[in-house]
């Protein structure tokens, strides 16, 4: 979720309101930091072809230097056994991850994406229209909106 306060002080041109600072940075530092105690060397981020123009931290850039810079900074990288950050899904809209989610059974009725973080969602924030338009393009109901109306809780 995005702290409103934070959204509206949001002024730098070409960056969306919605950019949380150095978020998927700290996301890989974490994951590092984790993987290495777990003798793991590949992290794998969600960053998509939507994200990717618009937020510096979802870049094939970004990636390229967060894994040189956690190579740098950890006995696995400095021991040559370092880490490698993927980027499978980079070039993929948001309709052609749901419809690969799909072939491969990911079950989107227990699913978030809107920005407020709520089983509900807002049906008003980028993520909610981007993922609204996606299952419409797939010619699908979300299945999230079925479950939650099936439950009654809409």
């Amino acid at each position: 979720s995005i702290p409103e306060s934070l959204a509206a002080s949001r002024k730098e041109p070409g960056v969306p309101s919605t950019y949380v600072p150095f978020r998927n940075g700290i996301f890989l530092a974490l994951a590092a930091a984790c993987a290495e105690s777990h003798a793991s060397r590949n992290l794998v981020t969600g960053f998509n072809a939507i994200d990717s123009p618009d937020y510096p931290d979802t870049t094939v850039q970004f990636s390229r230097k967060m894994a040189a810079a956690i190579n740098q900074g950890t006995a696995a990288g400095k021991s040559g056994r370092g880490f490698k950050v993927h980027t499978p899904l980079i070039a993929l809209s948001k309709k052609e991850i749901i419809a690969m989610g799909i072939e491969l059974g990911a079950d989107y009725a227990y699913s978030i994406s809107c920005y407020r973080g709520a089983e509900l969602p807002c049906g008003r924030c980028p993520a909610c229209d981007i993922r609204a338009r996606a299952f419409a393009e797939l010619g699908r109901q979300d299945p999230l909106l079925a479950r939650l109306q099936k439950e009654g809780k809409t």
